[in-house]
């Protein structure tokens, strides 16, 4: 079971040249609908415009971390479904842990590959459809 290339994803990083690897890795794959915000409040705001079958998203931004995102979401019944991948520098154990509490769908340290990102994308396909 794999990901619907057609279904938008969303980027959240508030740093610029992160959202255009991701992007770039997520075009490598077949996915061509991908949204982009610069900060959690910014994502949840586009979140309730449109429908996304995923949200990639960094953990350390300003004012709204992913972390904090992810927590909203899984708090909206709206958006509590929404598949979701959290992007980080740190990996440490904590916030691992932190975030699979929180509900996160898997978790990618960087820097990564397009092989790393697909596998994680299958991953959380796969749990979805289990």
């Amino acid at each position: 079971m794999t990901f619907d290339s057609s279904m938008p994803i969303l980027v959240v990083d508030d740093y610029q040249t992160m959202v255009r690897i991701i992007r770039n890795l997520l075009k490598q794959l077949g996915f061509e609908e991908v949204d982009e915000a610069s900060d959690g409040s910014e994502a949840l705001a586009k979140m309730r415009e449109r429908k996304y079958g995923l949200v990639i998203s960094d953990w350390n931004m300003q004012p709204m971390t992913g972390y904090e995102l992810l927590k909203q979401v899984r708090a909206d019944r709206d958006l509590h479904a929404t598949p979701f991948i959290m992007v980080t520098a740190e990996s440490k154990t904590e916030n691992v842990i932190a975030a699979k509490r929180a509900g996160v769908n898997n978790y990618i340290v960087k820097p990564f590959n397009a092989q790393t990102l697909k596998a994680k994308i299958d991953a959380v396909c796969q749990s979805l459809h289990a």
